[in-house]
């Protein structure tokens, strides 16, 4: 079954996404996620010019070669980038093969290791009582693990942190959120690393009174910490019992957390800047980190995280799959499908798709009893719309940028 087709699709419903299609010469159709939040254009380019010809004419059921052809072949390997690209043929090829063999993509996976995939949702508030209506909103969505981040006192806002005022593009209503702001440059956030340190442990113990111990808590420090500051924050949480305390200090600079876990035993999980499983070699061998978050989108595709996954494996350590809204749907199914498939899954990330772009991409996974479950239909279970995804054009949008008190950028 040779590749006829590679053709790029850029949407922007809400926010923007790129969709790589691949179609064979007998007419079956494979969708895979190339989104690389505020550089979406570099990566579309990427596989416009360089990656779709190169497709054309290869047989589509050789996935494993096509991952080498394409990370080897090109000598300048990994990368964000690249390594999106990978992912979205990868991603693709695997639907296609899931069609063919006429069952859903986690039956070629191994089949599955569970019932369903435990997720957790994002609950954020400018103050308690905004937080903790959130996190009641979760709770009576089905959420069983919710990841809690808040404003800081002094500071006007936060990223991670949701409000009424900034909620979605385009959406009535306040939306657990989504970061990345329509602007034709990114804008600039004042952050004061004291100010949050002290007052993120006081929250916590405020969310453990509200709503008991049973509910799993996560929170996320965006990279933002020196590593004694991340020690810090890892101790003076331990009272409250965290699922994980994620990137607490930038992820580059891999000795640290050794320093970190050797002064906490609040469990750990980085790694969704990370794009293959080199990036993890010394984390994992050394057990610094107890989740990795590499996402399918960015890290080779389902061959690609799979590989970092067997290798973590090894040490007991899970995955905890990177799944914000710039994931799109397709990346989302295609980690519901690993997920439920590998042993060693820990937890998946799920911040639910706006309506409109739930409408472009037709996901079929199912949430019910905290978990994500994916259709029995062959594939991933994605309708993509094309008409319906030309209706939105993109448009630019960025991460916002920390700016530290003197004015410095954020080393984050």
């Amino acid at each position: 079954m040779l590749i006829e087709r590679a053709d790029v699709i850029i949407t922007s419903p809400g926010r923007n996404f790129v969709t790589l299609k691949i179609t064979t010469g007998d007419g079956v159709v494979g969708h895979g996620d190339a989104t690389l939040n505020g550089r979406e254009l570099s990566v579309a380019s990427y596989l416009d010019d360089h990656v779709a010809p190169l497709l054309v004419g290869r047989d589509a059921h050789a996935i494993e070669d096509t991952w080498q052809y394409l990370y080897r072949g090109g000598y300048w390997r990994r990368g964000p980038v690249t390594m999106a690209a990978i992912a979205a043929v990868d991603t693709a090829l695997w639907d296609i093969k899931a069609k063919v063999a006429g069952l859903p993509l986690y039956q070629l996976l191994g089949g599955p290791s569970r019932r369903r995939c435990l997720v957790y949702g994002h609950a954020s508030g400018k103050d308690l009582p905004e937080l903790f209506d959130s996190v009641r909103e979760h709770l009576e969505a089905g959420f069983r693990a919710i990841r809690v981040q808040t404003g800081v006192p002094g500071l006007d806002s936060v990223y991670g942190v949701a409000s009424s005022a900034a909620a979605s593009v385009g959406e009535p209503g306040r939306y657990d959120y989504e970061p990345a702001r329509r602007a034709a440059s990114p804008a600039e956030e004042s952050w004061d690393t004291r100010a949050y340190l002290r007052h993120v442990p006081s929250v916590f113990e405020a969310v453990r009174g509200e709503f008991g111990e049973e509910v799993a808590l996560l929170h996320d420090a965006h990279h933002r910490l020196t590593p004694i500051q991340a020690a810090k924050l890892g101790k003076s949480l331990e009272p409250y019992d965290l699922f994980w305390l994620e990137d607490v200090t930038p992820a580059e600079n891999q000795e640290a957390l050794r320093w970190v876990r050797h002064h906490t035993t609040t469990p750990l999980a980085i790694g969704e800047v990370f794009n293959t499983v080199w990036d993890y070699q010394h984390l994992i061998r050394e057990q610094l980190i107890d989740y990795v978050r590499s996402p399918i989108t960015h890290a080779g595709g389902i061959t690609g995280v799979r590989r970092i996954l067997d290798y973590a494996a090894l040490y007991q350590v899970k995955s905890g799959m990177h799944g914000p809204t710039d994931v799109s749907p397709v990346g989302l199914a295609a980690a519901v499908h690993l997920g439920l498939a590998v042993h060693n899954f820990g937890i998946q990330e799920y911040m639910v798709h706006s309506e409109r772009t739930r409408e472009v991409f037709g996901p079929t996974h199912e949430f019910a009893q905290g978990g994500l479950r994916p259709s029995e239909e062959p594939g991933l279970g994605i309708h993509f719309d094309e008409e319906l995804a030309a209706e939105h054009p993109y448009e630019p949008a960025y991460l916002p940028v920390n700016r530290l008190l003197d004015g410095s950028v954020h080393d984050w």
